[in-house]
């Protein structure tokens, strides 16, 4: 299978009387638009989707800026308790956090909806919400500077402290405690790129205008920083180092912490047009393909571009979405069957087999209020791995198939057979098999009365001579015996 890497965009219109925007899933090669869906206004951190994988079709979500909703683009619209700001589903779909304006977080479990947990995380508005890679933690920024790690199940720090996660019944009736808070920093945050590891800050990179978006390499060689005046910096996170020798050797920059401060912009000239991209337009979302060779720029005109990052070199324009703003940028791979019962080959209602259309990960509507009833119910549903089903036919031979193992596992070895042999020719061949079989068991029992009869034979001849030897011996003692007595 031929994989193709697919860009998944979301616009929101710049006026009221501009209409909604929609989410939309392009070619990356030519900017063909492979499926749309329309009726929403999702804005910066307000989308969150899950991939299809394992036979089982993602799903796409985004919360409305201007009402408490948030919309499954496949049917559903769920009723929030208050509007969101941002949101984030964990890399398996499982769970799904939603941020609002007062600082509250909600954390919602997708199959059954039901309302986990619901606490006041920050003093401001939450701007952003990230599940680690293995989803074991929630990180929030928010407009209060303030950057919290909560652990969604029970863990243990380095001192031997149990922390409580969002998923144990302890904390329900109480105020969830953060993983750890990192606050190395003063200004509200707009993205996360954090190492939860030392939980401290290794480096600050200070730029000569305010960031918006962030790009992370994959590989960790490089990020991007994009300004709303339209320029964009290349900040190498290695770097080449002569020798005294005249060698040279590769060192990582930064990571001295707090005190590690490092200018962007401050290079020489010559230098920095090799790590700054003008694009000439407000940005408003970033995006490194999963190749990383591939940067994509969204405008707030509606522009999507994509660049060459080794060379800087603008490639393509993707003019689909003229009149939007470009409110969130991602890249994945092509998915067979985009939401289950649309296939990106075949139109809704087209008559498609089965085969061809993947079962979709179940959404339910979310919960407004926790309800403990609910919660011990638990009431999920659940869709299992496809697995072949093995009944009793299986085990039944037909009688081609049966006379066909027969053959080959009782024809000698000198015998092959061709996929066109006939079953006359093989009830033949099994026939002949049998009678020579018969015949070497005649012969074979010929052999064993021969056998037996010579062994008679012999046996009897030394036993006759045994006995001679013995009557010749007590003829001759007897004269002695007589000799003796005179």
């Amino acid at each position: 299978m031929h994989l193709q890497e697919s860009v998944l965009c979301s616009t929101a219109a710049t006026s009221s009387s501009a209409g909604l925007g929609a989410i939309s899933l392009h070619d990356i090669q030519t900017g063909t638009v492979l499926a749309s869906f329309k009726q929403t206004n999702a804005a910066s951190n307000c989308i969150a989707f899950v991939e299809t994988r394992n036979a089982q079709g993602g799903f796409i979500l985004s919360a409305q800026p201007d009402k408490s909703i948030l919309n499954d683009q496949i049917s559903l619209k769920v009723v929030l308790p208050e509007k969101l700001t941002c949101i984030a589903v964990d890399p398996r779909g499982t769970y799904c956090a939603g941020g609002t304006t007062q600082g509250r977080i909600y954390f919602w479990e997708v199959a059954s909806g039901i309302l986990y947990h619901s606490w006041d995380a920050h003093y401001r508005q939450v701007t952003v919400l990230r599940f680690t890679p293995d989803g074991s933690a929630l990180i929030s920024g928010s407009e209060d500077s303030g950057v919290s790690v909560w652990s969604v199940s029970r863990s243990i720090q380095p001192a031997s402290m149990v922390v409580l996660g969002l998923l144990d019944d302890e904390t329900q009736n109480e105020l969830p405690l953060p993983y750890c808070t990192l606050t190395d920093h003063t200004l509200p945050l707009t993205d996360i790129l954090w190492d939860l590891s030392s939980q401290s800050l290794l480096t600050t990179f200070q730029f000569p205008r305010p960031i918006s978006s962030l790009a992370w390499d994959a590989t960790e060689r490089i990020f991007m920083a994009a300004s709303r005046d339209g320029s964009i910096h290349q900040v190498n996170l290695f770097r080449q180092r002569d020798t005294k020798s005249g060698g040279q050797f590769t060192e990582a920059v930064g990571g001295a912490g707090v005190s590690d401060i490092i200018r962007v912009g401050e290079e020489g000239r010559e230098a920095q047009k090799k790590r700054l991209i003008s694009v000439g337009q407000p940005i408003t979302a970033l995006c490194i393909s999963l190749t990383s060779s591939h940067l994509l720029v969204g405008t707030e005109t509606g522009l999507i571009h994509i660049y060459d990052i080794p060379s800087h070199q603008l490639l393509r324009t993707i003019t689909a979405h003229k009149g939007f703003v470009i409110t969130h940028l991602a890249t994945m791979l092509k998915p067979l069957d985009l939401i289950g019962h649309v296939n990106l080959n075949l139109s809704v209602g087209s008559g498609a087999d089965a085969k061809d259309i993947s079962p979709v990960k179940h959404v339910s509507p979310f919960q407004r209020m926790r309800d403990s009833k609910t919660r011990e119910a638990h009431d999920v549903v659940l869709l299992l791995p496809p697995q072949k089903m093995v009944l009793e036919d299986d085990w039944s031979y037909d009688t081609d198939e049966f006379l066909q193992d027969h053959a080959f596992f009782a024809q000698p070895s000198g015998i092959t057979t061709t996929p066109g042999t006939d079953n006359l020719t093989l009830k033949s061949k099994v026939e002949d098999l049998e009678v020579e079989v018969a015949q070497l068991r005649e012969q074979l029992g010929k052999a064993k009365s021969v056998n037996n009869l010579m062994w008679d034979t012999i046996v009897q001849k030394a036993l006759r001579q045994e006995e001679g030897n013995e009557s010749v011996e007590s003829t001759d003692n007897e004269p002695r015996r007589k000799r003796g007595r005179i």
